[in-house]
């Protein structure tokens, strides 16, 4: 698990602006003025906007048509049919003309020193170690100035979400941008009828392959939590499948992390056999899905809890459809 320090070298690119500041939205227009406010303070400059509006049918395109007359940044927006977050983000990271990528989600908003702090940061790892880094992660807070999870273990940590996950059980949303470079060699996988797929799919994957982030304990992003945010509409059965595949994913990919934390494994056995009953996953085809020896144990010890959480879900969405 230790750091290799190993020299990367990294094809040139040639890009327009320092930050891409992605916009993933969809029927969010009464939410996306935070984003905008939030860009139009920042103290470093050298930025562009880019929206991709994944099918929204409400006053969206007109709002950043209005925007994009006003701004005095750069405002790009793109349209596609509605196929979920992170088929958005995979054609962001493509379409992006900056070389730092930095989501804000349509109800995000950020202090005005975001870009210059977060640029600082990434301007502070020494030349000769740079080529091994990805990424640079903050601290977020609610808009009451509650901070959200905990602190990384220093001020400044140099570490990968793997580590800072399981073993230093770093908790609750945090904030930062990756090279767009390297997100561009890990897409999100493309689920066929899935619109939702955990986005620690594509940090642990840029994490296995040994590029660091640099974590500073410092709050740059203030977020608020509604109502029909995809934190608080993914219950039940609701994306099972994008769902149980990240599970499997733990268990076949990250396994080796186990001794730092068995609880959080076995409870990612348990969402395995539970999300993948949802879509109809036999018994057979789920023992199948693990592919490590650990995972397979793992994965028969929490099956009878998995299923009884699966009929526990069907009965509470069967009392939901009744109430409506």
């Amino acid at each position: 698990m230790g750091e290799q320090e190993q020299q990367r070298i990294e094809p040139e690119q040639n890009y327009q602006y320092v930050f891409t500041a992605f916009t993933p939205t969809y029927n969010r227009a009464y939410t996306l003025h935070r984003v905008y406010e939030s860009l139009k303070a920042q103290t470093y400059r050298d930025f562009e906007w880019l929206i991709v509006d994944d099918g929204s049918t409400d006053n969206t395109c007109e709002l950043v048509e209005q925007w994009h007359k006003e701004a005095d940044f750069p405002i790009r927006y793109l349209y596609q049919e509605n196929s979920g977050k992170y088929i958005a983000w995979n054609r962001g990271v493509q379409e992006a003309r900056g070389k730092l990528f930095l989501c804000f989600d349509s109800d995000d908003a950020c202090v005005p020193e975001a870009l210059e702090r977060l640029k600082y940061h990434w301007d502070s790892i020494p030349e000769p170690r740079k080529s091994i880094f990805s990424s640079v992660v903050c601290l977020c807070e609610e808009r009451n100035g509650k901070l959200i999870g905990t602190r990384f273990p220093q001020e400044i940590t140099d570490s990968d979400y793997l580590e800072i996950h399981y073993k230093f059980k770093v908790k609750g949303d945090k904030w930062g941008f990756d090279k767009t470079e390297i997100l561009s060699r890990f897409p999100f996988p493309v689920l066929k009828g899935e619109k939702l797929i955990g986005e620690s799919l594509v940090w642990n994957a840029i994490a296995r392959n040994n590029f660091k982030t640099r974590f500073v304990n410092e709050v740059l992003k203030i977020v608020e939590y509604l109502p029909d945010g995809l934190t608080r509409t993914t219950v039940g059965s609701k994306h099972a499948l994008g769902t149980a595949f990240a599970h499997a994913s733990s268990l076949n990919e990250d396994i080796g992390w186990f001794r730092y934390a068995p609880l959080t494994f076995f409870r990612s056995a348990v969402h395995y056999s539970r999300f993948s009953f949802h879509v109809g996953v036999t018994i057979l085809k789920q023992f199948e899905g693990i592919k490590t020896r650990l995972g397979k144990i793992l994965w028969f010890v929490a099956l009878p809890l998995g299923y009884l959480v699966y009929i526990k879900d069907w009965f509470l969405k069967e009392r939901h459809e009744k109430h409506f």
